[in-house]
């Protein structure tokens, strides 16, 4: 969207149904197996006067890669998104060692063009499930030693569990 073609008095609506190969390379870059529907839709609206804030509702079925077994997994997602866009956003000062990013971080800086296609892959990555999983399938529990030594378990290493298996033999006994 060019904003200065757009009035500063009215919400500006939009929809984006991407095609399919725009599709094609968007999950490409988001390094999953596919996507197969997805549509960006809301407005642009002004915002105290000389800034813009876009208000839009996601809409996207994606295909990932099963962590445990690899089988495709159908995920789909439905996410509000909300972007600020401010004039005096005071951007970032590569020159600093670190930077400090503002607790908002739904404010980006205001440009001449704003480039929905992008801030809709964004929100598809942000809402990508980190770890899909086939539906039954559990990570397993993964436990090594040398060999003839017994794994230690999470309940060995509490503070306790020494004790609790003393108190276990001590019963064992009597």
């Amino acid at each position: 969207m060019h904003l200065a073609q757009m009035a500063m008095n009215r919400p500006h609506p939009f929809r984006i149904e991407p095609d399919p190969a725009t599709m094609a390379r968007m999950a490409e870059d988001l390094g999953i197996l596919s996507l197969k529907k997805a549509v960006f839709e809301g407005a642009m609206h002004p915002d105290d006067g000389e800034n813009w804030r876009l208000e839009a509702r996601l809409g996207a079925t994606v295909v990932q890669s099963c962590v445990v077994t690899l089988d495709p997994v159908t995920t789909r997602i439905e996410e509000p998104v909300t972007r600020k866009f401010r004039k005096d956003w005071p951007g970032v000062d590569t020159d600093q060692e670190e930077v400090e990013m503002p607790e908002d971080e739904t404010i980006d800086p205001l440009t001449d063009h704003i480039d929905l296609l992008a801030f809709m892959q964004e929100a598809i990555a942000l809402a990508l499930p980190p770890y899909p999983r086939s539906t039954g399938q559990e990570l397993g529990t993964a436990r090594y030693a040398p060999p003839g030594v017994t794994p230690m378990s999470d309940a060995d290493a509490k503070p306790f569990a020494a004790l609790a298996k003393l108190k276990e033999q001590l019963k064992d006994d009597d």
